[in-house]
């Protein structure tokens, strides 16, 4: 009888895992081992509000992640496991634990998942390399700014040439009507 208890909280832990797991852009797997407490705050200072990073036994993790349909982690579910469960910028967030582990490296990152498929640690790693969304939109908007301008320009150069062309015809009808 005092299996239940721990079983109801088993399985309250599994589902919270698996919301997590099905609510989150991305999730990416750490080892912590060596980090001490302070640090781990620190790291998750430094992921924001849009990350959730949570220690998980890998066990009840596992199980998470396979009822939430994610495959191909279950190699990485070894050693002690901690979750960053990203609803945020994923580029962001990867890069923040990359920094993160090059100045601790207690911290490893072992691989993760994005938009349901699974990522090695060297894919994370290419992903935190990229620019963030927010940077990638402004340099859009510049261009597409940038390509208007051209446009507009090339558009108004047909417009003032053809101003200019009737002003010198009527400039020159002008001068045949009065001479």
């Amino acid at each position: 009888m005092a299996d239940k208890p721990v079983r109801a909280d088993k399985a309250t832990a599994v589902a919270e895992l698996s919301e997590q797991f099905r609510s989150s852009q991305a999730t990416v797997l750490t080892e912590y081992r060596g980090l001490t407490v302070a640090q781990i705050t620190k790291l998750r200072r430094a992921l924001g509000k849009e990350t959730t990073y949570a220690v998980a036994k890998n066990t009840l993790a596992k199980r998470a992640a396979a009822d939430a349909g994610i495959r191909g982690l279950d190699e990485l579910f070894t050693g002690p496991t901690a979750l960053a469960f990203v609803s945020g910028d994923v580029v962001t967030a990867a890069k923040g634990l990359r920094d993160f582990a090059r100045t601790n490296p207690a911290l490893v990152i072992k691989g993760g998942v994005f938009e349901g498929k699974a990522m090695s640690a060297a894919e994370v790693t290419r992903l935190a390399d990229l620019e963030s969304r927010e940077v990638l939109l402004a340099r859009l908007a510049g261009a597409m700014k940038a390509n208007l301008s051209k446009a507009a320009a090339l558009f108004q150069a047909p417009l003032s040439k053809t101003a200019r062309l009737v002003a010198a015809l009527q400039e020159k009808r002008e001068k045949e009507a009065a001479g």
